[in-house]
């Protein structure tokens, strides 16, 4: 079975165009922990995240022969399975309102150095973005974990640009807050 792991994407996607289950099992074993991973970064949710996690595969496998690059095929799957999540989060009516809270936190100083961030465990920053609002949470998520620029992450939650910008910008100081807080420094 590990043999068959190590094949190669266009091998797996032509078995799959042939009908071979094999093929199909394969690529879901292969990408599901990563799809997952991206997926739930983005919806906070362990039941939407599966649910997503299943429609994007069936989505991609049923739409194989549109597949223009086949060793692309993660890339393409991650980008459908984004876009699903993105979806749900809108019919959950994801809310990109500030509210004064962030915005007491946007306009205070911050004097915590990447040094100090690096000492900082990447279980207690992964529980700072969770805290995160939902609006900042994906954001963030977008851009430092799936590599969207602001410009497509604007396109793709139809919001304005310097709305990504500030939420970005005002999410990375809550984290900073947060993980300052977790009293790392001087203790």
């Amino acid at each position: 079975m590990h043999l068959s792991l190590s094949l190669n994407e266009s091998e797996l996607i032509r078995q799959c165009l042939a009908g071979e289950e094999k093929g199909y099992t394969l690529l879901y074993q292969k990408y599901a922990k990563r799809i997952y991973n991206s997926i739930y970064r983005v919806v906070n949710n362990a039941a939407d995240a599966e649910d997503i996690l299943q429609d994007a595969f069936c989505t991609a496998f049923g739409q194989l022969d549109k597949l223009k690059n086949r060793d692309n095929f993660e890339g393409w799957l991650k980008r459908i399975a984004i876009n699903q999540s993105i979806s749900v989060l809108r019919k959950n009516k994801m809310v990109f309102a500030e509210d004064d809270l962030f915005e007491k936190i946007a306009d205070e100083e911050f004097d915590m150095t990447e040094e100090m961030l690096f000492q900082c465990r990447v279980e207690d920053i992964k529980q700072a973005i969770q805290t995160l609002p939902d609006g900042y949470r994906t954001i963030i998520s977008l851009h430092l974990f799936e590599d969207v620029s602001q410009e497509d992450i604007a396109k793709m939650l139809e919001i304005s640009h310097n709305t990504v910008r500030s939420q970005y910008h005002r999410a990375k100081k809550k984290i900073f807050m947060l993980l300052k807080d977790k009293a790392y420094y001087g203790t």
